[in-house]
């Protein structure tokens, strides 16, 4: 194949209908502003749940998030990753954990539709294009060779958003006698699955409405067809041909190396919790009064005007760098699309850092309001409380950790990158 058929669209399938031929990136935007009112009224209860409400999943569904970054071929709208995180956001400014719970499990849509098979993709979005599944990344579990497959044991924990979706996608390392281990990922339908009930409530310090939860898999049969190498989803693969996504959507956003927009995602959510946040210490603003002065509001109190200008210029910065994160990706794959320049390690580890000091700055704007919010923030149901609670969780993601800017300097400088400390084999560089 030559590099020029790498988005050469030769598929006979007869793509899908979408629900909305005609909705556009506004519309899908709008509609998840216009959710705010609910996914805040039931806050309490989808934390309590561990996962949002029936009542907001068929929302979602009619409004079309879920087929966001969906190909077009599969009944989505395939919009771009901007898109994508203006609607994480709003979602996030509603609730943060409805946020992250909708995230894991919509995203992963533009990673079938880059690495899987047409064939494959065929199948797992299904003649309807219903399709969302998380996508617990860390290799775990056992594979034993079948005829056509592999028999799947195994717990994986944190796969966020799997009380909403149709199917389970998870990395695992399978072993060859004599070869080195292959880093894979699978995808099954939910309903092979047993989800654990170690999700919710008081379980977890924060984002317990984020659908978290363990997965188990017990002597699940897992066709061929449906793994792919995780070493084509990095930046370290050959993308001189393209994906299985690019080949077959035409569309250079199915290169698929998802590292960097990975993190952009959790940059929407953290801004839209930071934004949430905002919006929680202004009405306190405009209702309460000043502790040592109960004739003064603090609308008009400097000490708390102070503060709160701070959280918005944090917030505005966050939104504004995880936007922009969202967009270098979109550049990214369009410069390849022109002359096959790959996505670098230091491409993604760039979007990467970007996105994550986004996160950094919005935490820092939701930890700034509590800390001036007064004793009653801390309070449990308190808004401020929750979303103080939601932020630590990214601070203690391992995608948030000091050795992504290590690698960083390592990819910039031509270094081996040691990832998670751990050198690469042979002599360290001199």
């Amino acid at each position: 194949m030559a590099p020029d058929d790498a988005l050469r669209t030769d598929t006979k399938r007869k793509p899908l209908p979408r629900p909305e031929p005609g909705l556009t990136p506004e519309a899908m935007i709008a509609r998840a502003r216009d959710l705010r009112p609910l996914l805040r009224e039931e806050q309490e209860e989808n934390d309590a749940r561990g996962h949002y409400s029936p009542r907001l999943h068929q929302e979602f569904l009619k409004a079309g998030f879920y087929r966001c970054v969906q190909p077009r071929l599969f009944g989505g709208y395939e919009f771009d990753f901007p898109t994508f995180c203006k609607v994480i956001i709003e979602i996030s400014r509603g609730h943060p954990s409805s946020g992250w719970c909708y995230t894991l499990a919509s995203s992963h849509a533009m990673l079938i539709g880059s690495h899987w098979s047409e064939e494959a993709q065929a199948e797992l979005f299904g003649p309807q294009g219903d399709f969302r599944s998380p996508h617990r990344a860390p290799p775990n579990g056992t594979f034993k060779r079948a005829e056509g497959g592999y028999i799947v044991n195994g717990t994986w924990s944190y796969s966020s958003g799997v009380p909403v979706c149709t199917h389970f996608t998870a990395g695992g390392l399978i072993f060859a006698e004599g070869k080195p281990p292959v880093a894979i990922n699978f995808t099954v339908p939910i309903d092979q699955v047993e989800i654990l009930p170690d999700w919710g409530g008081d379980l977890n310090l924060g984002m317990r409405g984020s659908g978290s939860n363990s997965v188990r898999l017990t002597d699940v049969f897992v066709a061929d067809r449906f793994f792919s190498e995780s070493s084509r989803m990095m930046s370290g693969a050959d993308q001189r041909l393209g994906t299985p996504g690019t080949r077959l959507h035409g569309n250079p956003m199915y290169l698929g190396q998802m590292g960097g927009p990975y993190h952009t995602t959790l940059g929407a959510i953290t801004a839209g919790t930071a934004r949430a946040a905002c919006d929680e210490f202004e009405d306190m603003m405009r209702t309460r009064k000043v502790v040592f002065d109960h004739a003064a509001s603090r609308l008009t109190n400097q000490e708390n005007q102070r503060p709160f200008g701070k959280a918005l210029n944090l917030t505005d910065a966050a939104e504004a760098l995880t936007l922009a994160a969202a967009q270098g990706y979109m550049d990214y794959c369009a410069r390849w699309a022109r002359d096959r320049t790959p996505i670098s390690a230091d491409d993604t580890l760039r979007l990467w850092g970007m996105a994550q000091e986004a996160c950094f700055m919005a935490c820092e704007a939701v930890e700034l309001l509590f800390q001036n919010s007064g004793s009653n923030a801390s309070n449990k149901g308190n808004r401020i409380e929750r979303y103080l609670r939601d932020v630590q969780m990214y601070r203690i993601h391992p995608a948030a950790q000091p050795w992504t800017g290590l690698a960083r300097a390592q990819s910039y400088l031509g270094l081996p990158i040691w990832m998670f400390g751990n050198p690469p084999p042979g002599p360290p560089p001199k």
